[in-house]
């Protein structure tokens, strides 16, 4: 029996292809399940569908990403810290994603996921320092993090 798969079944299929199951399987357990369908001429129309209003989806989130990219990387685009330091530039402690994210929403209204920074260490030091920030899966974007003397 056809079917057209509705989510992702390990060892058999993945959502949204078509294949070829036994009957029994089909029936008492991806169907009942609603795991899958069967594949008529309707349910493949169905499916065509909404793979194309996906792909519609990816392109727009990655064109957004893209527009806030060009956004983050203009030269006036800086997230402003301060913290105290000792005489050679270093910071008394450090300067972590959770900070730089909230500064970032504070001072330019931009709300982004702390996980989405690519901050391998704390930064320790005085300065500018550009921190990759990870808008969409083919785009990151370098943010530049001014922390001075406060």
């Amino acid at each position: 029996m056809k079917v057209v798969f509705l989510e992702d079944v390990k060892g058999r299929g993945k959502k949204g292809e078509i294949k070829d199951v036994p009957d029994g399987y089909a029936n008492n357990f991806l169907i009942k399940n609603k795991k899958a369908e069967p594949a008529t001429g309707k349910n493949l129309g169905a499916v065509k569908g909404r793979q194309k209003a996906e792909e519609k989806a990816a392109a727009e989130a990655l064109a957004n990403a893209n527009a806030l990219k060009s956004k983050i990387e203009d030269d006036s685009f800086v997230v402003e810290l301060t913290g105290k330091s000792g005489t050679d530039g270093r910071l008394f402690g450090a300067v972590s994603t959770k900070q730089i994210v909230a500064a970032l929403e504070q001072q330019k209204h931009l709300k982004i996921d702390k996980r989405k920074l690519v901050l391998n260490q704390p930064i320790h030091v005085l300065g500018y320092t550009s921190v990759p920030l990870k808008l969409h899966r083919e785009v990151t974007a370098n943010l530049r993090v001014h922390v001075s003397e406060g």
